[in-house]
């Protein structure tokens, strides 16, 4: 059974940073790209919207415009564990994030939450002064 597990988020200040992980388990195959997706809170109603990726193998990785600059993604092969170091946080960091799998990190967007196959539960991470 594959399995997706966020923690880390929690009550951050502006300018603060923190960083998110996610525990993998269950699949049998290696071919599989892990990555970030965004919710917000206050839009439920809204898309997520994507984050960042991480190919295969902890292979190349993707970051969209919203987290160039700011945020890190990366991995940990002998921990199945998938990292989100988040600097800078502003007020509109504000988010449920959530881990996601997919068979490519290609259109890490609202239109690839479609290519996503299985999702965590999310961690809400809240910037607030």
């Amino acid at each position: 059974q594959v399995q997706l597990k966020e923690s880390g988020g929690g009550l951050v200040q502006p300018g603060g940073s923190l960083t998110l992980s996610c525990v993998i388990s269950g699949f049998t195959e290696d071919y599989w790209a892990i990555g970030w997706f965004r919710q917000d809170p206050n839009k439920p109603g809204q898309d997520r919207d994507g984050v960042a990726c991480i190919g295969a193998r902890a292979g190349p990785t993707v970051h969209t415009d919203s987290a160039k600059g700011r945020f890190v993604i990366s991995a940990d092969v002998a921990k199945n564990t998938l990292y989100l170091q988040m600097n800078q946080l502003k007020f509109e960091t504000t988010a449920i994030y959530y881990c996601g799998a997919s068979r490519t990190c290609l259109r890490w967007n609202t239109w690839g939450i479609r290519l996503i196959e299985f999702w965590g539960q999310g961690t809400l991470v809240n910037v607030s002064s």
